[in-house]
């Protein structure tokens, strides 16, 4: 995939540029009223859009936020995320009321040169996440319609195989955009030439989400730390119960296998705060992690681990991290 700069080059004024970003932010609806609470993804994004619109192009955004389910649902709306790009912009973010449909075609046709929109959440679009080859080129084609050329700045999904990622790439001329380029150019420096010793710290949900990220790595680094929810389908590959905590059941003999293949390169948490659920209101229970009660879930690493992570990362030369250590 070229780089969006040759894109810029080629002239861009005038013309309907389709931009995929990681918009994915947390929000916040406990007050009644919906607020971002981290606006780190928007902010990532803002070199791409700031440089296509100063070039003149007319850009239209295409993000996800959650997992509604492939419904329209309020609570996912991107709107909270048009008016926080906006303001960074500097200038309104044009809010599409639908996907693909009259709504984002009439944002679309709207557009002056340098001007943004924001598409409603691709996610509520079933055939954005379709298994079925022909039901997300249908939704390609009409992502497509809306542009001229595409440019992949959401670096968060660029892996998935979704329609406004990467089938929509097979039908327009397509670009990476910087955030992409750039978090290329440090995984490929973390690859080939890492200061030593090497420690990765990896976290988030699904090991499925990282399990390139990890093959990739594991024979390069020192040190590889798993938190996050994936540390428990890695702690039932061990043997080990989770109780209701989040678990691929159908990645635990992958994870059997790297973690035979790893060695003690892989280090996993040795203690885990538990509650009975994702709640604000809860009551907290740290347990061994080679213990996890039945009806607890895994929430986050515990005291223990904390020490444990710190230790192995003193000294380290290099450190990448990527995703949380809680859920």
């Amino acid at each position: 995939m070229r780089p969006v700069d040759d894109l810029l080059a080629e002239g861009v004024k005038g013309r309907t540029v389709l931009v995929r970003a990681d918009l994915n932010v947390p929000l916040d609806s406990t007050t009644g009223t919906t607020m971002i609470t981290d606006d780190g993804r928007i902010r990532a994004s803002l070199p791409t859009l700031q440089a296509l619109t100063a070039a003149g192009a007319r850009v239209v955004v295409a993000a996800h936020l959650g997992r509604p389910k492939g419904v329209a649902d309020p609570a996912f709306s991107l709107a909270p995320v048009a008016a926080r790009l906006g303001e960074l912009l500097g200038t309104p973010v044009a809010m599409a009321t639908d996907v693909v449909g009259n709504g984002a075609q009439q944002v679309v046709a709207a557009l002056a040169d340098g001007q943004v929109a924001l598409l409603e959440n691709v996610r509520f679009e079933s055939r954005e996440t379709s298994k079925d080859d022909a039901e997300r080129a249908s939704l390609a084609d009409e992502f497509a319609a809306l542009a001229t050329a595409y440019v992949d700045d959401a670096f968060g999904a660029v892996h998935r195989k979704h329609a406004s990622v990467y089938d929509v790439a097979q039908r327009l001329p397509h670009y990476a955009g910087r955030l992409v380029l750039r978090e290329v150019e440090v995984l490929t420096q973390l690859v080939e030439d890492p200061a030593r010793p090497y420690v990765v710290v990896l976290g988030g949900s699904k090991v499925s989400d990282k399990l390139g990220v990890i093959e990739a790595l594991l024979p390069t680094v020192d040190r590889l730390l798993i938190g996050g929810g994936m540390c428990f389908t890695f702690l039932a590959a061990r043997g080990h119960g989770v109780g209701s905590s989040l678990l691929e059941a159908d990645q635990v003999e992958t994870c059997r296998r790297l973690l035979a293949d790893a060695g003690d390169k892989i280090v996993l948490p040795v203690d885990i705060a538990c509650a009975e659920a994702l709640v604000s209101e809860t009551q907290v229970t740290v347990t061994a992690a080679d213990a996890i009660p039945a009806g607890l879930k895994g929430l986050d690493i515990g005291p223990q681990s904390v020490q444990l992570f710190t230790a192995a990362l003193e000294g380290a030369g290099t450190v990448f991290w990527n995703g949380p250590m809680g859920v």
